[in-house]
């Protein structure tokens, strides 16, 4: 591929819902430049976007993938992205490194979840998009509708830069109201705007005019005064109101068939932001900024995707941010403090490397073999003192307690799984103490299904999953205090100890705390932390279910000892039975994690999601309405939600989304606490047995 210059550059992240025809789209622009001698099919596993053998058995694209397009001497680094919901993690990381965002939206369904998810995150980055409304030639096809769907959904000036030319069976072509004329083809063919469209076409021209000059004073004047606007006039505003997220384009075609695609490309090369025309949140020197491939400094790369292999070893996309990034460079991962030789550099085209010499400011390329290199590093040049901002990745919704499923498998899993986690951002391992579980945690039962199968296909690492126990807690809700004498004679020395115990609640989040009102050598002062270490015995085990006991002082008062048979494990074994006495009169109880849930659907489903949280004990604190989507917030234990996401979509087909947070705990109702005890106790004896 030939070299490009950075205002040549034109990076845009494709996004919108699952089979909206993303990387078909890709595809057949991919097959368009010339670069691929046929348009391959999603369906055969033949396409340059989806070359992962997950993506090939799915059917489904699940990582982002980089596909450069060449049009008119403009690189287009179009970077497809997963439209299903538990893949929200390379859509974060496709926008960090793209200037804009091309939202793909199904002809027949309009506006769907995933294209609202897309709209929310390029709201959320703050980027510019463009719309493109795929599958013109599908029966029922209607571009009107599509159109009032995206103004009744989302705000902003959405504005048709092009009239379709028949739908459906009949679709044929379109019509560019900038230049006012129609095109057909492959390869754009300019053909006669048919007479009956006419009257439409003039009024949505007019209404394009309108909003280019609205973008700029002189325009604005100068169409005020009665001149018209020139063609490179209208270019420029729309490029300006497009590039400020004032207009928002959209354009009609076919991937599939290969109509409407020479218009998009050349409307991606006018309209889209060139890389020294956006900007890139960062620090320098510690203070908060802003970059632009057209600032004069240093080579700064941000690192937006990592690939882990056990045999290919360790992958990184990054995008040069400001200056070259060359072969042999010595960056600085500030992350670690470790400087990195740049020994690979590669362009990247799917799967398919090319080796480089130079990545030019605002370039998206790859580089291998960088060690404790992840997703989100900045790799800047010594002394710079720049580092790229991180985005911030959703917190996991779906969890899944792991074991190895053999003695080998036990050995290579812990790597293995975080091997995981340093590729995706979303995905986390985590040791449950109080469950002792390992419990992997993801977006939802696809992307945790993805995971487990990576594990086996590129770690050989195959583990059994279950649902995460709930991780419980006891306390007390009172004071209580007990007496225990521990007397043992075997014949020999005996044993001997006298304990008497007080516990006390103290404030949630306390722990454990232990004291001595032993006065007058009732007790030595050498035995107190013994009655400790007994006592620490119960902790983790608890004394009500087998969870862990938390937030309880303990406070030695009295007792009495014996100068011979007293000694260390004597003042042990009391102090562990005397606190599980006094706990049992101080008013024990079961405490259960309270998450913060707020879940956003369709106005419709709003009775439904009510009516449902109320079945989970949850408490609605609080609804708003934005847009056509209802937001409820409410507080709901995490034992009623560990399945929440399956549900929710069953109730809302597909279109409710969430995010959950931890709060806090709280007891658990007294008519439950006796089921979950017995419940656990059931488990530990499994698992002993």
């Amino acid at each position: 591929m030939a070299k490009f210059r950075t205002a040549q550059l034109r990076n845009v992240a494709v996004l919108g819902h699952g089979g909206s025809g993303k990387t078909s789209l890709v595809e057949a622009l991919l097959f368009n430049s010339g670069a691929t001698s046929r348009v391959g099919r999603v369906e055969d596993g033949t396409t340059v976007s989806d070359w992962d053998a997950e993506e090939h058995r799915r059917g489904i694209s699940i990582n982002l993938s980089v596909v450069p397009v060449v049009f008119n001497d403009i690189k287009l680094n179009l970077v497809d992205t997963p439209g299903y919901i538990d893949f929200a993690g390379e859509v974060i990381g496709a926008l960090e490194v793209a200037e804009a965002g091309l939202v793909l939206v199904d002809s027949v369904a309009g506006v769907e979840v995933g294209t609202e998810l897309a709209w929310d995150r390029l709201d959320q980055a703050g980027k510019p998009r463009m719309v493109f409304v795929n599958k013109m030639d599908r029966e029922n096809a209607n571009f009107k509708r599509v159109l009032e769907d995206l103004r009744s959904t989302f705000s902003g000036k959405i504005i048709p830069f092009q009239v379709p030319i028949g739908s459906a069976e009949s679709f044929r072509g379109v019509v560019n109201l900038v230049d006012m004329k129609a095109y057909t083809g492959r390869t754009g063919e300019i053909i006669e705007i048919p007479a009956e469209l006419m009257d439409d076409v003039n009024e949505a021209r007019q209404e394009l005019v309108d909003s280019a000059a609205e973008t700029d004073d002189e325009l604005i004047l100068k169409y005020l005064e009665g001149e018209p606007l020139t063609e490179d006039e209208v270019r420029r505003g729309l490029h300006d109101g497009v590039r400020q997220g004032k207009i928002i384009p959209v354009f009609c075609g076919t991937a599939t068939g290969n109509l409407g695609l020479y218009s998009l490309a050349r409307a991606m090369t006018s309209y889209v932001p060139s890389p020294e025309e956006g900007s890139i949140a960062c620090t320098v020197d510690g203070d908060e900024s802003t970059l632009s491939a057209a600032d004069d400094k240093a080579a700064t790369g941000y690192v937006f995707k990592t690939i882990v292999d056990r045999y290919v070893g360790r992958m990184n996309y990054v995008r040069a941010v400001t200056g070259s990034i060359k072969k042999d460079d010595h960056l600085l991962n500030p992350r670690t403090g470790k400087e990195l030789r740049i020994q690979n550099l590669f362009a990247v085209s799917g799967k398919e490397l090319t080796p480089l010499d130079e990545l030019v400011p605002g370039d998206i390329g790859a580089v291998t073999k960088l060690d404790d290199v992840l997703t989100a590093d900045t790799l800047a040049t010594p002394g710079s003192n720049i580092v790229v901002a991180a985005p911030e990745y959703p917190r996991p919704l779906y969890t899944v307690a792991v074991v190895p499923s053999t003695q080998a498998d036990s050995a290579k899993m812990s790597q293995s799984l975080h091997a995981l986690t340093e590729e995706d951002p979303t995905l986390r391992i985590q040791y449950i103490n109080t469950t002792k579980q390992n419990v992997l945690q993801g977006m939802g039962e696809a992307h945790i299904d993805v995971a487990i199968h990576n594990l086996e296909t590129k770690f050989g690492v195959h583990v059994e999953t279950s649902i995460p126990k709930v991780p419980y807690q006891e306390t007390v809700t009172r004071s209580g205090s007990a007496h225990y004498r521990h007397k043992k004679q075997t014949g020999g020395a005996g044993q001997f100890a006298d304990v008497h115990l007080r516990v006390e609640p103290v404030e949630r989040g306390v722990g454990f705390s232990y004291e001595s009102e032993v006065f007058g050598g009732a007790i030595p002062t050498v035995f107190i932390p013994s009655i400790e270490k007994g006592i620490r015995q119960v902790l983790d085990t608890g004394v009500v279910a087998g969870f862990p006991l938390v937030d309880v002082k303990a406070v030695v008062f009295d007792g009495k000892y014996h100068p011979v048979d007293s000694k260390d494990i004597a003042f042990q074994t009391a102090g562990r039975e005397v606190f599980k006495l006094a706990v049992q009169e101080a008013g024990p109880a079961l405490l259960e994690p309270i998450y913060n849930i707020q879940v956003t659907v369709p106005e419709e489903y709003m009775g439904d999601i009510m009516g449902d949280l109320n079945t989970r004990r949850g408490r609605v604190q609080g609804m708003e309405q934005r847009n056509n989507r209802a937001i409820v917030r409410a507080q709901v234990p995490l034992a009623e939600i560990l399945r929440y996401g399956t549900d929710l979509r069953s109730m809302t087909q597909g279109r409710g989304i969430y995010t959950i947070e931890f709060d806090h705990y709280e007891p658990v109702p007294s008519h439950l606490t006796a089921q979950i005890a017995e419940q656990n106790r059931h488990e530990v004896e499994a698992e002993t047995a």
